[in-house]
């Protein structure tokens, strides 16, 4: 018997790669036992020269440059939008596929903004820049969709919880130190948000529009539609910081073309890819951010009528965001790009 072709393998650029993101991004390359061939680490100049332990080998983390690109297969951003700004369309210029995380390029006509679980086909006319989602939009399309496949959804109302992480590094500095102050009898002191946020609540997340909604509010509407491929849906978002240090969670009421039942709306998401239904209120089975940190599906219960519309259902839901909401979502592009002989 014929010995089997060799693994064919992809040289690869991480931007950012000593943030949240960009760390949660190394780890899921490594336990997904994804093709990597040469490996970059890039990050700014601040960053530079730091030593990051990937599996089982060191890398030096080098300074990012338009330079840096040449060579590589795939080039994930997940830095500052002005990084992505510059240096996405720099990795497209050198033949790479740039798998971007920042809200710049989502809405552009030009560039698939993709959950692989929901619309894979768009990766096939990316034109060297591909995005993903908002952490927020990718667990909500990843429960829309299986939906909406069997009953059409005419409006969503979301009000998401959302977790320190997705600011960053610092804002998770900052709530553990507010939070110790404030336990010493301390006064806390905001720097990353405009309020304290240690046992608090802030509902503003981005900046205002001219409309009263936030930026992060607008892009779950646009977002999900792009996604979905489905402009007349009506969306609403209302989007709060919460004191959680990892994991978003959102609340959610759905008005379909047709009454639908929990148990129908159950099942369905049961089977949904991606999805894990923990669904129990006898037993206080339901979904928290807690639990679902460092795990990458999306958890959904609380499922029930909406008791405001015949045609509603309401339901709750709980995820890591830098796993789905980002480092995996971009890693599943790649892996349906491979797949598809894109590369």
């Amino acid at each position: 018997m014929s010995d089997s072709p060799p693994r064919k393998l992809y040289n690869t650029a991480v931007v950012g790669a000593t943030g949240m993101v960009g760390q949660e991004f190394l780890k899921t390359i490594t336990a997904r036992k994804f093709p990597v061939g040469e490996l970059k680490l890039l990050a700014t100049s601040r960053s530079a020269g730091k030593k990051l332990l990937v599996g089982e080998r060191e890398f030096e983390v080098e300074e990012t440059n338009p330079q840096s690109f040449e060579g590589c297969d795939f080039a994930f951003i997940s830095a500052t939008s002005q990084a992505s700004r510059d240096y996405a369309p720099a990795a497209a210029k050198a033949g790479a596929i740039a798998i971007d995380d920042s809200s710049v390029f989502r809405m552009e006509a030009d560039v698939p903004l993709v959950v692989p679980e929901i619309n894979a086909d768009d990766v096939a006319w990316h034109k060297g820049i591909i995005a993903i989602p908002n952490c927020t939009t990718t667990p909500l399309v990843l429960c829309l969709w299986p939906l909406h496949r069997v009953n059409p959804i005419k409006r969503v109302i979301v009000d998401t919880y959302q977790s320190v992480s997705g600011t960053g590094a610092a804002a998770v500095q900052e709530l553990d130190a507010q939070s110790r102050r404030i336990l010493d009898g301390a006064e806390a002191v905001p720097h990353v948000y405009p309020h304290q946020i240690a046992f608090n609540l802030i509902p503003e997340i981005d900046s205002f529009r001219d409309d009263g909604y936030t930026k992060e509010e607008w892009k779950i509407a646009v977002e999900t539609r792009k996604i979905m491929h489905e402009e007349d849906i009506a969306i609403s978002a209302t989007c709060v910081r919460v004191p959680v240090f990892v994991s978003h969670s959102e609340a959610v009421h759905v008005e379909f073309s047709r009454p639908m039942s929990a148990d129908e709306a159950r099942d369905i998401l049961s089977h949904a890819p991606g999805v894990v239904v923990q669904d129990d209120p006898a037993v206080s089975l339901y979904p928290h951010p807690w639990a679902a940190a460092g795990q990458d599906p999306v958890y959904v219960g609380r499922i029930r009528k909406d008791t405001s519309h015949p045609n509603g259902i309401a339901f709750w839901h709980a995820s890591d965001n830098l796993r789905k909401g980002a480092a995996l979502n971009a890693i599943q592009i790649a892996e349906e790009v491979i797949a598809r002989d894109l590369v």
